[in-house]
């Protein structure tokens, strides 16, 4: 259908606040390649289990009982077994995941283990859906490479922390288009709205563990436009 000139030049002007809304809500893309989600797992889990690999990042996490511990991007729930018996009943897991398959094996595995302190989250790429101040430690294992919109995330993520709250990050140091992430583009990213970086551990694999501490409600990002801004400014580049 074709417009007449006078109708297009009266609906043309009643568009211009909704495009102009539509482009303040809209977050930057990362400058860099993402890797596509191929399995819900990163290894067989008795491989990393000889490691050590979930015990190291819980102690290097202080991870005990009583702790709220978000696994964004828990797949079929490695950590989140592990989590619901380390931080015990009056703690609490929230087993986040964006991919309905995942989280139909993840909810099977919480119902055969009976684990009360776990809760499934149904998430969006660029939303964890957790709740303001419920949570003191979130995870990202072997996933950040995976998500296709980073900062609309963690801008949303920041709020669901408590007091002193932590975000830790298991990566390989590869090319994000190879399920990795170069430490200091991790860093860039992170830093950019407002994550700080307290350490860096060597895992027993050679992957690396960057624990961040995460914005205070005066750090945090306050909107999209802010986001775009502060990502421009930071000039992140894979």
């Amino acid at each position: 259908m074709v417009l007449a000139p006078a109708l297009a030049q009266a609906i043309a002007p009643a568009l211009l606040p909704t495009l102009a809304q539509a482009q303040s809500d809209t977050f930057p893309r990362p400058d860099r390649p993402v890797s596509s989600i191929v399995a819900p797992r990163w290894v067989d889990e008795d491989r990393r289990d000889a490691l050590g690999e979930a015990d190291r990042v819980m102690e290097f996490l202080r991870i005990g009982r009583g702790t709220r511990v978000a696994d964004i991007g828990a797949g079929d729930g490695y950590y989140v077994a592990r989590l619901a018996e380390r931080v015990g009943p009056t703690g609490l897991v929230f087993g986040e995941d964006i991919e309905p398959r995942y989280l139909d094996l993840l909810r099977e595995r919480v119902e055969s283990g009976g684990w009360k302190n776990v809760r499934v989250i149904e998430g969006t790429p660029d939303n964890p859906s957790l709740l303001p101040g419920s949570v003191d430690v979130a995870l990202m294992i072997h996933m950040y490479h995976e998500i296709t919109e980073p900062f609309a995330l963690l801008h949303r993520l920041a709020p669901a922390f408590r007091a002193g709250g932590r975000l830790a990050v298991l990566d390989v140091d590869g090319p994000t288009d190879r399920h990795g992430t170069p430490t200091r583009l991790l860093a860039c990213e992170l830093g950019a709205l407002g994550y700080v970086k307290q350490r860096q551990q060597t895992m027993a694999d050679g992957a690396y563990l960057m624990i961040f501490s995460a914005p205070t409600a005066a750090e945090r990002t306050t909107s999209a436009a802010d986001v775009r801004a502060r990502v421009a400014k930071a000039q992140c580049r894979g």
